[in-house]
């Protein structure tokens, strides 16, 4: 089970003295063209594949589920699906039931494995270049794999939650959209007025009333959409809609009586199978709507 979200809080903030993310000091590092010891090929081809690569000086890696349609030949869409703090990526590939809906649907989707357990996202974990180690990913798969450039996307839930908006925010062109689930847009760097995409990234997004970090999610939310200039397009006590000045969207769903898991979900530790809604079927619906 996978240690409270409070405790890597905590644990980050005894780090930077503050609910501050992490950075590292060293220089940003940069991908092996060659191959090191215990790096696993890459064979494109349908089904679950484990994949290795040097980044800096650490042996990183990451799982592709490719369909069984795929060729190698037509450019699929991705989806870069993030885990929790402390998790894997068989974890959120479990929770998520993304690897059937992209058999269904006819897209890829990369599992990027954290370091220790999790990604340096906004306030939580570690201090590794993951949205460097998560570029190289992209780009492996795109030169490899025949991912469509113009139609990539991040999920995540908790810890990968909240790398989504980083992505989004310090990657803007290499994502069309981003599906957010129990995470959020919070911290001191997501307090400065200027981190925000520099072009448009569209956001749906899922957090749950009974969620500790509801008013922190939800605050985030707000503070996206007053810096992006989104009013909203419609209301719900369960869904809101807006369209931002950039042109990108956000889609928040709001779920009273939901936790901090990923709705509709049937399996893992933070499945909600009671939710009443899918995030998986909603943000791929909402994924399709979006290309760069």
């Amino acid at each position: 089970m996978p240690l409270s979200r409070s405790a890597a809080v905590i644990a980050a903030a005894l780090i930077v003295l503050g609910t501050t993310a992490c950075r590292s000091d060293n220089p940003q590092p940069t991908p092996s063209s060659s191959s090191a010891p215990g790096q696993l090929p890459e064979v494109p081809a349908p089904g679950d594949q484990p994949v290795s690569l040097q980044f800096g000086d650490k042996l990183r890696s990451f799982v592709v589920h490719a369909p069984p349609a795929y060729d190698g030949k037509s450019a699929l869409p991705l989806v870069v699906a993030m885990h929790y703090y402390p998790g894997d990526s068989t974890g959120i590939a479990t929770t998520s039931a993304l690897n059937a809906k992209a058999d269904k649907e006819n897209f890829l989707v990369v599992y990027p494995q954290g370091h220790a357990g999790g990604y340096n996202a906004l306030i939580c974990c570690g201090s590794e270049d993951d949205v460097g180690f998560i570029k190289t990913i992209i780009e492996r798969m795109v030169s490899k794999w025949k991912a469509d450039p113009k139609r990539v996307y991040a999920t995540g839930i908790s810890n990968g939650g909240d790398m989504s908006f980083k992505l989004a925010v310090e990657l803007p062109d290499t994502f069309a959209a981003i599906a957010p689930v129990s995470g959020g847009f919070i911290g001191t760097k997501a307090a400065e007025a200027s981190y925000k995409p520099k072009s448009a990234v569209s956001v749906i997004t899922f957090i749950g009333g009974k969620d500790r970090y509801y008013g922190q999610f939800d605050a985030g939310l707000k503070q996206w959409q007053d810096r992006l200039s989104c009013p909203p397009k419609s209301q719900s006590p369960t869904v809101t809609t807006a369209k931002c000045a950039d042109g990108s969207d956000v889609i928040a769903y709001r779920l009273p009586e939901m936790g901090h898991s990923w709705p509709g979900a049937q399996q893992g530790s933070l499945a909600d199978p009671q939710a009443g809604i899918s995030a998986t079927d909603l943000m791929w619906d909402f994924f399709k709507s979006h290309t760069r």
